[in-house]
């Protein structure tokens, strides 16, 4: 098989992490869609080792987390009438903890939405800290118990609890929520400071992933068939955002404003780490003529 050269290999995953579908990027490059699809598993690999790796040791004061939804191969209502549908379709979250001022996303995780999946969010997100941190989070049940059994009560954390008003008639059975109509900050545990309770940024994330990832947009056929593609194209796009993406408040990058990184990335880095992910190739052995009859 012809293997890419590095520009191209950078216009897939620049298209990729602007919010382009599979299809699309095959139509504009050229490209197959398996020969796309591989180099999104090969870029989320090295993604996910870069970032493990080197988002260590945060300094983060105020970190915000939630999650979002989506789903693979079929919606969960439609999961028991899937021809062949694999053990983990249905839906699937994907969990973030963005810091409240260098907008790092600090530790993300996708599967469920059970206090097994809130619990490996916590420990991988305590594990990324230097320090003690003011934790918000919203109202869901299953980040009670995981911030506790992570933090080991180290940890100033509230909830934001928001209060929406009654489902109009006309909107029952849309995926829009019924309208805010308040919300109420409690203390859970430590010493929060109440006035920075919020979950704007990671709720401002959570949109920024929809219009970043193709595969989050709602009413789409381009969603995710294999969960362990989706988690790959997650790890793309948090190293995108993260190292290469200009904030425009900040007028860098999340990762220059969290110290963890000391220069702007390009799309061509990403394109590095894959390729010095790939195995040598291997030497092949000296010709010889067959002299068989």
């Amino acid at each position: 098989m012809r293997k890419l050269d590095p520009k191209t290999r950078a216009t897939i995953l620049h298209l990729l992490c602007e919010g382009q579908s599979i299809r699309s990027v095959a139509r504009v490059t050229g490209a197959s869609k398996n020969t796309i699809t591989k180099l999104l598993i090969d870029a989320g690999k090295a993604c996910m080792a870069y970032h493990d790796e080197h988002v260590r040791n945060v300094e983060a004061k105020r970190v915000q987390v939630d999650e979002v939804w989506s789903f693979t191969y079929a919606k969960q209502k439609n999961v028991a009438k899937a021809k062949a549908a694999p053990a983990d379709a249905g839906d699937t979250w994907t969990w973030t903890a963005i810091d409240a001022d260098s907008k790092l996303i600090v530790s993300y995780f996708v599967g469920g939405r059970d206090a097994e999946c809130a619990l490996w969010f916590m420990d991988d997100l305590r594990s990324r800290l230097a320090n003690r941190m003011q934790l918000t989070s919203d109202g869901h049940l299953a980040h009670l118990g995981a911030v506790e059994e992570a933090s080991g009560g180290d940890i100033d954390y509230a909830v934001l609890v928001k209060l929406y008003g009654a489902v109009p008639e006309a909107a029952k059975g849309r995926y829009s929520p019924a309208q805010c109509v308040g919300a109420r900050k409690d203390r859970v545990e430590g010493n929060p400071d109440l006035k920075h309770v919020s979950t704007s940024y990671v709720e401002r994330n959570n949109l920024t992933m929809r219009m970043h990832m193709r595969r989050f947009t709602r009413l789409t056929n381009a969603f995710s068939k294999k969960v362990e593609n989706h988690a790959y194209a997650v790890a793309l796009h948090m190293m995108y955002y993260n190292f290469v993406r200009m904030h425009s408040k900040l007028r860098m990058t999340p990762a220059m404003a969290a110290g963890v990184s000391d220069r702007l990335w390009e799309i061509g880095d990403i394109v590095k780490l894959v390729e010095v992910a790939e195995p040598a190739p291997k030497k092949r052995g000296p010709y010889k003529r067959s002299t068989s009859k």
